[in-house]
């Protein structure tokens, strides 16, 4: 039962990070795992068997959500995008009483209020700037286009393991969200398909992307770590402050879609938004 939920979590948290403007690492918040997230990672080879049996289910839920989002996830969020995008708002939201319970009790200091509210404005500020999406990106294989890869595998994994930033919004500002995702899809199919051509040429996109991505998450589970074990209530009250502006980010990088919503759609969303609240708060005990 807790490896099949482990599972949920993974899926939760590797859907919010397909989405772009929703925070993969506020959706571990919300969980209640992302500080043992962070220490399965960093730890990984030190408490090997103990990491890993906790980082498979996660790993399996997350790829099982990549895998959903080429059949399917997608069309949720063009063709119902105000319920779909309120039931992650009811998802991080309903991680807040878990964070909020590691602050309270403790005397608030003026530098908690400052990390609060930088951290919330640095979030709503990125999704203002975020709603224009920078030139389609060229993923021809050649060496330059690989060590890009690369690159912006390490960007793109390292935000999004910070809660309230999401890795899918800056891979759409850099312009390598969509012809990454195409890949992704690309590959699936090929795979399903047999097609060796499409298979080796997902691999030669994927591979140093997926390098990145895992060099990223390892050199910044790190620097969280440290900051959360000699800062940890300021890290707390930062995280707050990234939490309650996530929705925020996540109606300005939607607001086409908030204008002129349906009589259905508001129904709708009066269902997904405490629903989500209630599965953040379940998965999280």
């Amino acid at each position: 039962m807790e490896f099949l939920k482990s599972i949920c979590k993974g899926a939760v948290i590797g859907i919010a990070n397909i989405i772009p403007g929703v925070s993969g690492g506020t959706m571990a918040v919300s969980m209640g795992i992302y500080d043992r997230l962070i220490h399965c990672i960093t730890h990984l080879f030190k408490e090997f068997k103990k990491s890993v049996g906790f980082l498979i289910p996660i790993v399996i839920g997350a790829g099982i959500a990549l895998i959903a989002s080429s059949f399917g996830l997608e069309y949720l969020f063009v063709n119902y995008p105000v319920p779909t995008n309120l039931l992650f708002v009811g998802l991080i939201l309903g991680g807040l009483p878990a964070v909020a319970k590691k602050v309270k009790g403790n005397k608030l200091k003026a530098g908690h209020i400052v990390a609060c509210l930088l951290f919330f404005a640095f979030v709503v500020v990125l999704a203002a700037i975020g709603e224009r999406e920078g030139t389609q990106a060229d993923l021809s294989f050649n060496f330059l286009h690989v060590l890009l890869l690369f690159m912006i595998g390490i960007i793109a994994s390292a935000t999004m393991v910070v809660p309230g930033v999401s890795g899918s919004m800056i891979l759409l500002l850099l312009g390598y969200y969509h012809p990454i995702i195409e890949n992704i899809n690309a590959f699936i199919r090929a795979l399903t398909a047999f097609d060796v051509d499409g298979i080796l040429k997902g691999f030669g996109v994927l591979v140093p992307f997926g390098i990145g991505v895992v060099v990223g998450i390892f050199a910044i589970a790190k620097l969280i770590e440290i900051i959360f074990v000699k800062f940890p209530l300021y890290a707390f009250w930062a995280i707050i402050g990234l939490i309650v502006a996530s929705p925020i980010a996540i109606v300005l990088m939607n607001l086409g879609s908030f204008a002129g919503v349906s009589v259905l759609a508001v129904v709708a969303s009066v269902i997904t938004l405490p629903l989500g609240f209630f599965i953040a708060m379940k998965l999280g005990e």
